[in-house]
């Protein structure tokens, strides 16, 4: 019998904070449940680095708690404007390793009126999956599955492996891994450009989270490489040669091995004015893009994806999703 249109669940407004170690984002979207549409209504960005110097110190740092504190003050203000009936903040990599990270869930609450969920790695993980791959069931010519989902962020990496429909930590095969853009950049990247030494050492230490993480997650089981977040859309965009950042021309983007290997090994030859130069770069993603399309260039080369399917539908709109019922 089919559900009367009086009783079903209507769209909800919702507001989602992805805090991460490299950048915050908001997202403010009416989710209809039953439709299974996410429709934006805000998207945003700020490059706050909160985990400037946490692998070093085991730390946050002032500086970055007022950045990530600011920006997120900003974000209230688009919350309060646009009459949301949920919100849900969200803290990964950095927060989970600081020693200092209740300054950070008092600011919050002080800002926000509720306290950041930390999450766990396997956590993360599934709401990424989610984020990313919600779409492919009303697709045409969706990517075949299982999925891989790679979501590289500053601190750490998430390999995420799932069928069609799967949503949560328990329908997901995941591990999280501390080779971030940010991580791995702080970690061998510091000359301008880097030595091959360093991208050596970086190389190494990638290689040797791959291996781990095949323990754990049966990557190799994965017939399509669903790769998320800035290091991956900016590669994209490069690949692309888009004169500018342009999520519509990215989003579900499949871009070969080839050119992914081309352009990581460019951006690492490349001087930071080199970088910065380029027409598709955020600011704050100059200094890191180089170990994170590192990352990208590993996997693949690793796990034999002949392509990447580019996706900028991520843990922020799982987060989205995880306010409303299935």
């Amino acid at each position: 019998m089919s559900q009367d249109s009086t009783s079903r669940p209507a769209a909800r407004r919702v507001a989602a904070i992805d805090c991460g170690t490299n950048s915050i984002r908001l997202l403010v979207a009416d989710v209809d449940p039953v439709g299974r549409t996410l429709t934006d209504l805000d998207r945003r960005l700020e490059i706050v680095r909160l985990g400037q110097g946490v692998d070093k110190t085991g730390r946050l740092a002032p500086e970055a708690l007022d950045r990530t504190l600011t920006a997120l003050a900003g974000y209230a203000r688009i919350i309060k404007s646009r009459d949301v009936t949920a919100v849900r903040m969200v803290a990964t990599s950095a927060t989970r390793d600081a020693s200092n990270a209740a300054d950070f869930s008092r600011g919050v609450l002080e800002v926000l009126g509720s306290e950041p969920e930390v999450l766990t790695g396997d956590e993360e993980a599934a709401l990424s999956f989610a984020g990313a791959t919600a779409e492919f069931a009303a697709m045409t010519e969706a990517p075949a599955a299982p999925y891989l989902v790679l979501d590289i962020g500053g601190g750490s990496t998430e390999f995420v492996l799932g069928g069609p429909g799967a949503a949560g930590a328990e329908e997901v095969s995941a591990i999280s891994m501390n080779i971030g853009c940010v991580r791995m950049t702080e970690r061998h990247l510091h000359s301008d450009p880097p030595t091959p030494v360093q991208i050596a050492g970086a190389t190494a230490d990638i290689d040797g989270a791959m291996e781990q993480a095949a323990m754990k997650v049966d990557i190799e089981e994965a017939r399509t490489l669903v790769g998320l977040a800035g290091s991956v859309t900016t590669v994209a965009a490069i690949v692309l040669g888009l004169p500018g950042y342009d999520p519509v021309r990215i989003h579900h983007a499949r871009i070969p091995a080839a050119q992914i290997r081309e352009v990581t090994s460019r951006l690492l030859a490349q001087t930071r004015a080199e970088r910065a130069a380029i027409p598709s770069m955020h600011p704050g993603r100059v200094d890191v893009i180089g170990a994170g399309a590192l990352v990208l260039d590993r996997v693949m080369r690793r796990f034999g994806f002949a392509e990447v399917v580019v996706s900028e539908h991520d843990i922020l709109d799982g987060i989205a999703w995880s306010m409303v019922p299935a």
